[in-house]
């Protein structure tokens, strides 16, 4: 759904504003997110990839670019679709720190994938 949304927006774009693509922030984060999503797709392709644990966390990264895509870019990056014109509701720090935690609470989960779960 979200590719079929961003190449139907592309055409109203084109119908709008003479052209298909702006490499507008929104733009751009909507095909961020799709490409992240066509690799969590893909990941079952990689022998090295494969498993269920590997596809939800990768899952869990994928539904944060979607966040970003809505939060992100609405309340914090300044575009055609931005809301707050570059007010810094979000900072960097928070972002990285979430990464971080994400890191830290995946590593754990795969300690106790592998010693319950894994077959």
């Amino acid at each position: 759904m979200l590719t079929i949304g961003n190449f139907l927006g592309g055409q109203w774009a084109n119908e709008s504003w003479g052209r298909y693509w702006g490499w507008d922030p929104k733009e751009t984060w909507a095909l961020i997110s799709i490409m992240v999503y066509a690799f969590v797709i893909h990941m079952r392709l990689v022998p090295g990839l494969r498993g269920r644990f590997a596809f939800n966390w990768a899952s869990i990264f994928a539904f944060a670019s979607i966040l970003m895509t809505y939060f992100g870019v609405n309340f914090y990056l300044t575009g055609l679709h931005s809301y707050a014109s570059g007010d810094q509701i979000i900072s960097y720090k928070f972002i990285v720190g979430s990464f971080i935690a994400w890191l830290i609470i995946g590593h754990f989960a795969k300690r106790k994938y592998d010693k319950y779960l894994k077959k």
